[in-house]
């Protein structure tokens, strides 16, 4: 049993070497913090790409599509930590004066390279957590939350003078810049009535070659890239308001007819849109 389980944390930390499945994009409220010890991966996150090396920590503002396209013939390892950011903001409240949170909320997703003594820091308070995590005793709960707070400090250091924008690195493989292409218009116009026609006039881009490398480099086609990001940005909608016509958030979200919504977002969710707005609201 984790202290998870045992005490209802909204807070977990682990260390996986297990492969990740190809094809499988997630998104979820919690905000996250990511760290890449070592493999073979680009990070897509909303519509950027970030080719990863050992030593990079990315932070993600809860509910951005993301997925890690990953060599299978390395070993892949990563520490991720997720956590309640109302849970942190109580945890954090005076006495504390420092605003942690506040890389999350101001720049959004953003990675760093660490070297050096921050990166041992970063790393010894990592594996401490993850050690921590899997015990279920009250002892090892305070001491988790002591160093969650003490990570949190951390990652506000790395992250201190950082700017809001895209990374300033771009993927050196021609292909998967294509792809970052492609990515980054699906994502500022998943809303719109998006065709292969409608990308290939506004990329410049053959129709054909553009759904081959789109594939090629993500893993996805990019039909099911936009279907994922518009379930995605439903399902924040309904979080932030569940009282909200499921017909209404269908059309916000770029579906013309609700019927294809429904379709889509039970093929995706699991549950119809009109179920999932009942489990927010605590309804039968």
């Amino acid at each position: 049993m984790t202290l998870g389980e045992q005490y209802g944390l909204p807070v977990d930390a682990s260390f996986n070497r297990n492969p990740y499945p190809p094809g499988r994009f997630h998104a979820h409220p919690a905000y996250e913090i990511y760290y890449f010890h070592g493999g073979a991966c680009t990070y897509l996150i909303g519509g950027r790409m970030f080719e990863l090396a050992p030593g990079d920590l990315i932070i993600m503002h809860g509910m951005t599509l993301h997925a890690p396209i990953v060599d299978a013939r390395r070993p892949y390892l990563r520490t991720i930590v997720h956590f309640d950011p109302a849970f942190a903001a109580e945890l954090l409240r005076p006495p504390f004066r420092t605003d942690v949170l506040a890389p999350f909320r101001e720049l959004g997703n953003a990675r760093v390279r660490l070297a050096g003594g921050r990166r041992e820091r970063i790393e010894a308070v990592l594996a401490e957590m993850c050690d921590l995590y899997r015990r279920d005793d009250a002892v090892s709960c305070d001491r988790f939350l002591i160093a969650f707070l003490r990570l949190l400090h951390e990652v506000r250091d790395c992250f201190a003078g950082a700017e809001p924008g895209p990374d300033a690195s771009e993927p050196s493989d021609a292909k998967a810049r294509g792809a970052q292409r492609i990515a980054a218009y699906l994502e500022a116009h998943y809303m719109e009535d998006i065709h292969l026609d409608v990308l290939e006039r506004e990329l410049h881009m053959n129709r054909h070659y553009m759904a081959r490398l789109f594939k090629a480099a993500t893993g996805f086609t990019i039909f099911e890239y936009l279907y994922q990001r518009r379930i995605t940005q439903a399902k924040l909608l309904f979080l932030l308001d569940p009282e909200r016509p499921v017909t209404e958030v269908g059309y916000e979200v770029g579906f013309k007819h609700p019927s294809h919504f429904t379709r889509a977002f039970k093929r995706i969710a699991g549950q119809t849109p009109e179920a999932f707005r009942r489990s927010l609201r605590g309804a039968p």
